[in-house]
């Protein structure tokens, strides 16, 4: 008997149970294909973006040279910062205030672009915690039909108790083939995250020392 085999003699409920991981398996696998090329295309770009803010030679190069590529999440940070830099220069605010601003703003961006990379991997959570339950309670509704056949038939042999033991063996497969790649893929996209938050927050101080540097510079020019 094949896995198929098991499917197809399995009773309602069961197909049931079986669809839904079957569904969870390919939405988790979705989630873990397209996260993955996000990471890896932010990861890109981060790096990218860090080593091209750091040669400029003044804070205006520097965001010129953010400004190529609007999809980075250095980007989306920088323009917390500006925004209030610019606001603080505008009220005419002393250097002290700009820069706690600018910091607070900072710290906002990379709050938010770390949750837009959060987004979704905890949908593998679930997958990862609830699937094993779900293929569990196919199994123990395979073992009673196992059971409910022996009373029926008075008999314990293997053709009794063969269909229900199969679609109970397979509810757990299934169950088990959609929680560990789902857990696997979480514990890793979280660990890559952290690096990329790491990142993240490396550049806000990067960026706060150049707001730093040019205050104080026009503060001496005058």
């Amino acid at each position: 008997m094949t896995f198929l085999d098991m499917i197809a003699n399995a009773g309602l409920l069961v197909k049931c149970v079986m669809l839904g991981l079957v569904c969870a398996s390919i939405f988790s696998w979705t989630v873990i294909i397209s996260k993955s090329l996000l990471l890896k295309k932010s990861r890109e770009k981060i790096l990218e973006g860090i080593k091209s803010f750091e040669d400029a030679p003044n804070l205006r190069d520097a965001l010129q040279r953010l400004g190529h590529d609007t999809t980075s999440p250095l980007y989306a940070v920088a323009q917390h910062g500006v925004n209030e830099f610019n606001k603080g220069k505008e009220s005419q605010v002393n250097s002290k205030v700009i820069v706690d601003n600018v910091r607070r703003s900072l710290h906002q961006g990379v709050n938010n672009e770390t949750a837009k990379l959060n987004y979704a991997i905890s949908i593998l959570a679930t997958c990862a915690n609830a699937s094993p339950f779900v293929g569990l309670f196919g199994t123990v509704w395979g073992i009673m039909t196992s059971f409910t056949s022996i009373a029926a038939m008075k008999s314990a042999s293997l053709a009794t108790v063969a269909p229900g033991i199969s679609e109970a063996l397979a509810a757990t497969a299934l169950g088990l083939a959609v929680a560990i790649p789902a857990s696997i893929a979480f514990n890793i996209f979280l660990s890559k995250i952290g690096y990329l938050e790491n990142y993240l927050v490396d550049f806000a101080g990067t960026f706060l020392n150049r707001v730093q540097r040019e205050l104080n510079s026009h503060t001496a020019d005058n």
